[in-house]
């Protein structure tokens, strides 16, 4: 940018959009049939009512992955609604760009921290001027893909 303003150098990239859909497996077929995507893996949410699958076009390391996340609550209940969806942007250093984006009055639904208990990866939730949410995430592990092993 050219009058970029910011005191901190941190690289960013787009890590996944994501999209809520109401079937799944119909989705999966669409990308992946017609739009020649492949699964990069599945996201198991024990204890949540949500199915959740990563499509790209390469390793999710490398290229922008599609989130697409099935809402399988009993009919009647509160589905996603279609503007619930996030962006997740990948960056190094997240702990430094924490700290610049609290110091600059950014809101924070969940500080920089691990991930998962256990994991080295690190997750932070801001919300932006209009209150959506932006997951800032920084990779230490990497993952290998994930076949759909007899979810069909």
């Amino acid at each position: 940018m050219e009058n970029d303003k910011s005191t901190y150098r941190v690289k960013f990239r787009f890590r996944h959009l994501m999209l809520p859909v109401k079937n799944i497996e119909r989705s999966i077929d669409f990308y992946t049939r017609l739009l020649k995507m492949g699964i990069a893996r599945w996201r198991d949410s024990e204890g949540r009512n949500i199915k959740a699958v990563f499509l790209s076009y390469g390793d999710e390391e490398n290229h922008t992955a599609l989130e697409l996340v099935e809402n399988t609550e009993p009919q009647g209940s509160a589905a996603i609604k279609p503007w619930d969806g996030h962006i997740s942007i990948q960056v190094q250093d997240l702990l430094e760009l924490g700290n610049c984006l609290q110091s600059e009055g950014v809101r924070f639904i969940r500080p920089a921290g691990p991930l998962r208990p256990g994991r080295k990866d690190l997750l932070a939730i801001i919300l932006d001027p209009d209150g959506y949410q932006i997951a800032l995430t920084e990779r230490f592990e990497k993952r290998a893909p994930q076949s759909m092993g007899g979810r069909a």
